[in-house]
């Protein structure tokens, strides 16, 4: 199996994720808009949009606009391999792989604008819920989906306590992540959902004292928490594949 993962899977992964990747840049250049701003329907050309996803350029004229694709490609290649080498050939790294570029996605327009639509949050929740169901039922999954219902709701429930808590340091778009990211996680089992949460939480706090020593931000600046929550998410979902491998 080791030999096969190696020469099929895992380049497979790189090479979907590169593709998938690709497709980003049109749905970052939409969705990166101010909190109570309308989606982008136009390019700065003034030319309608046609589609969600695939390169930020003009159809009509040509003219480019948002990011380009190379890192968007790059990231989301690297995070499939990885995940990949880490899950094996098994039934939910169909899943992963779907959820990988919706996470960048994400991340990106997070990144830019500290706002995570609900247009791809509460979809990612429900689709990764629904898809861990059908490979619960295939053979060699590696998960309970059992485990993934449950830890949806724990994890968003418990962003949702430190939402209410602390509303100035988490968006309430974090906890509807957190309910997403929480079902990968549940998957694995509680431990990689403590793991994977509290990574996540730690990754942020980091990044928030960094920005405080170097004087980027004060005490009481906002910043973007979902890239954090997505990274913490991810280095559990690692530890959690490797766990069930043979």
């Amino acid at each position: 199996m080791d030999w096969l993962l190696i020469a099929l899977v895992v380049p497979a992964a790189a090479l979907y994720g590169a593709l998938a990747g690709a497709l980003v840049p049109g749905a970052l250049y939409r969705l990166s808009v101010e909190p109570e701003e309308a989606w982008r329907t136009a390019a700065p050309c003034g030319h309608r949009l046609g589609g969600w996803a695939g390169r930020a350029r003009c159809g009509v004229c040509g003219g480019r606009y948002g990011p380009g694709a190379v890192w968007p490609a790059g990231v989301t290649a690297v995070v499939c391999a990885g995940t990949a080498a880490a899950v094996g050939a098994r039934p939910e790294l169909a899943v992963w792989l779907l959820a990988i570029p919706v996470a960048v996605v994400l991340a990106g327009v997070d990144w830019a604008v500290h706002r995570l639509p609900d247009v791809l949050t509460v979809p990612l929740a429900v689709g990764v819920a629904a898809s861990l169901g059908v490979a619960a039922v295939l053979p060699g999954a590696g998960g309970s989906w059992t485990g993934a219902l449950l830890g949806g709701p724990a994890l968003g429930g418990a962003y949702l306590l430190l939402y209410l808590a602390h509303p100035a340091g988490m968006g309430f778009g974090d906890v509807k992540l957190a309910a997403g990211l929480g079902c990968v996680l549940g998957w694995y089992g509680w431990g990689v959902l403590i793991l994977g949460g509290l990574a996540g939480l730690l990754l942020g706090s980091l990044y928030g004292i960094g920005l405080m020593l170097t004087r980027r931000a004060g005490r009481g600046a906002t910043m973007p928490l979902g890239p954090f929550l997505i990274a913490g998410a991810w280095a559990g979902l690692l530890a959690g594949g490797w766990s069930v491998r043979p």
